[in-house]
């Protein structure tokens, strides 16, 4: 039987690919979603469609909301429950208090799925709401004000777009970045308005950020694992 090339399991096709194409393809359909509008609305009262889109917004937010849990949660709630997997089964466990009973994760039975726990659910869920909340303004600034200013029409075509890509992407099974995502979306319906709508310098500045941030993150997770065997 072939095989299609989103069901590969190798790192190329499930991260690597998706990390450079989602973003690109989050881009390109914010802006045909906002050219349509334009065209759509061009004789409409600016004062309505902001009305409009202002509540509909609530909408596209909402759906951002759902469609980040269902892809980037999953990538921490996955390793979490990897990591407890691993440790149950080299015996790491063991000697823990009964109160803490609830860290152990046996393995599941062949041909069944592994079942994720409902408190590492809900740690994941609360943590990355509490992270949006405490530090999320400062990155609504740089997109919604410092990169592109955004009316909500803009806003609700960047959600409803991102929206529908990080959607693909979760029912192929590929991780995406929500970030990269919305950043992508948010230069596509900036880019539609017109191309010095875009504040290209902030662009670079992220571009450069998510670069660096691979290897980086890759180096000092190899340092740490380094530090622990040798420190074992």
């Amino acid at each position: 039987n072939s095989v299609h090339w989103y069901q590969g399991k190798g790192l190329l096709w499930k991260v690597i690919v998706p990390m450079v194409t989602s973003p690109l393809a989050g881009l390109t359909l914010a802006f045909l979603v906002m050219a349509l509008l334009y065209l759509l609305l061009r004789n409409s009262r600016p004062l309505r469609v902001n009305r409009f889109f202002g509540r509909a917004q609530m909408l596209s937010a909402g759906a951002m909301g759902v469609m980040h849990g269902t892809n980037d949660a999953q990538k921490t709630m996955g390793i979490i429950a990897l990591s407890l997997l691993a440790a149950t089964k080299a015996g790491q466990l063991d000697h823990l208090p009964g109160w803490l009973s609830f860290l152990h994760t046996p393995e599941p039975l062949p041909g069944k799925e592994m079942e994720i726990a409902v408190w590492i659910k809900v740690v994941c869920a609360l943590t990355m709401a509490a992270g949006t909340a405490a530090g999320g303004w400062r990155i609504i600034k740089t997109l919604g004000h410092k990169m592109v200013k955004l009316q909500p029409i803009n806003g609700f075509a960047a959600e409803t777009s991102s929206a529908a890509v990080i959607l693909a992407a979760t029912h192929l099974g590929i991780p995406v970045s929500t970030t990269h995502n919305i950043s992508a979306a948010i230069m596509g319906v900036g880019a539609a308005r017109r191309l010095n709508a875009i504040k290209w310098t902030v662009v670079e500045r992220m571009v450069w950020a998510w670069i660096l941030t691979i290897p980086v993150s890759g180096l000092l997770a190899y340092g740490l694992v380094r530090l622990l065997r040798s420190s074992g």
